[in-house]
């Protein structure tokens, strides 16, 4: 009897240890799964002025809950929403009180649908318009995580709480390199409410679409949140210095930095015999610029000499301006194994700030850093100069030749029939 005991207590031990062995590593793989999740936030505007009946015969809130029910219905499974509110809870003229009326309507996470339908319902249009204390309140919804993070705004008018500019502020969350877009749709816009929504939008890489049917909104809104859902690629925040010697080290990927007006930015990267480095370099124009500007980027060695270049520039009808460059470095000749070379990366800009602008923070700079196996001598290096495409001029030779010689046999023949007749 003791036996039986015994062997039963063990056997209720070992299956409790393989039940927790088996919980641990399960919750563990749903904590990851949680931190890589995509995460959206939209941001609807509830002003006073979404009272208006223009959008497809009904108003503007009428419109905008009609879209979200229908989003809220596709959401893919993946996806952690949340719903925030500007200018829904104050109806008074306190404009200190009214700047203040932000709040989380439904909290980003898990989606229930039936939840949030109904909060969305009990919407009315109230208020005033503070989008800059909204875009800070829900990029702080988003902190954590290493999934995608992405706002949504939807409004139908500028901001009513300056001098807390909503532009500067998407600028300020664009600067702290978190990997956080934010997309702006304007409902029946008018030339400010515009450009301030593209302000907004290109300071952290996202869209600005103007609304004017039901239709229209519910299929963007729709797009930017399966668009979250996609796999994508996270900007590594750097910090470039001020010359090469103290330069960062990077390695292949994708890097976001901040450059001031005028200024140069250095990186440093490593390239063995018989790799190629490709870099490019983006540099957007995040406010009002002077015309006429460019970007260099340089290869240089750690002694100074260049290597290699690209340049671009623009005349103002462009917001973001590109280059690249390509160092294939030749094998090395020593059978042990060869040491790398470090190539300083030098990134120029010759933006100017129009008058009355800030210089700071820096203009937005984004960083593609590709170090690959090079070339190989069968098939990429050059041949005559035509590189992979010599076979098709060669075909292209051999067919006018055989095509001319016919011709000219089909010639002779007829014009000896026709001699003899």
């Amino acid at each position: 009897m003791i036996t039986r005991q015994r062997l039963a207590a063990g056997a209720c031990a070992l299956f409790a240890a393989l039940a927790a062995g088996i919980a641990v590593p399960a919750e563990a793989v749903a904590d990851e799964t949680t931190a890589l999740a995509p995460k959206v936030n939209l941001v609807l505007d509830v002003s006073g002025s979404m009272r208006a009946r223009d959008i497809d015969g009904q108003s503007r809130m009428a419109a905008a809950k009609k879209a979200f029910n229908e989003v809220l219905d596709a959401t893919p499974e993946e996806v952690r929403l949340g719903i925030r509110t500007l200018g829904a809870n104050y109806p008074g003229d306190d404009r200190k009180e009214g700047c203040k009326d932000t709040a989380q309507l439904y909290p980003v996470g898990p989606l229930d649908r039936v939840e949030a339908k109904t909060a969305v319902a009990t919407l009315t249009p109230t208020g005033w318009t503070p989008i800059g204390p909204a875009l800070l309140k829900a990029a702080a919804d988003l902190d954590g995580g290493e999934g995608t993070k992405r706002i949504v705004l939807i409004s139908d008018g500028e901001d009513t709480c300056a001098p807390l500019d909503p532009c500067e502020v998407a600028r300020e969350i664009a600067a702290k390199g978190i990997g956080l877009t934010i997309d702006t749709l304007g409902l029946v816009p008018n030339t400010k409410m515009r450009q301030q929504l593209s302000c907004i939008a290109e300071a952290t890489g996202g869209t600005y679409t103007s609304v004017e049917h039901t239709d229209e909104l519910t299929d963007k809104v729709n797009q930017l949140v399966v668009r979250a859902a996609d796999p994508v690629v996270t900007p590594v925040a750097v910090e470039g210095a001020a010359g090469c010697t103290n330069a960062p080290a990077v390695k292949s990927g994708l890097y976001t930095d901040r450059e001031e007006f005028g200024r140069q930015r250095w990186y440093r990267v490593d390239v063995f015999p018989g790799q190629e480095l490709r870099a490019s370099v983006s540099v957007s124009a995040d406010r009002a610029v002077n015309p006429d500007y460019g970007v260099l980027l340089r290869a240089v060695t750690t002694h100074g000499r260049e290597i290699v270049r690209g340049e671009g520039n623009g005349t103002g009808r462009t917001d973001v301006i590109s280059t690249g460059l390509r160092y294939p470095k030749a094998e090395a000749d020593d059978e042990d194994k060869p040491a790398a070379e470090t190539v300083c990366l030098q990134v120029t800009n010759s933006f100017s700030a129009a008058s009355g602008v800030r210089s700071t923070p820096g203009l937005p700079l984004e960083l593609t850093v590709d170090v690959v196996d090079g070339p190989s001598q069968a098939s990429d290096v050059a041949s005559f100069g035509l590189g992979r495409g010599w076979w098709l001029l060669g075909a292209l030779v051999l067919f006018g030749f055989l095509t001319g010689v016919l011709w000219g046999w089909i010639s002779r023949w007829r014009v000896a029939v026709w001699r003899t007749n």
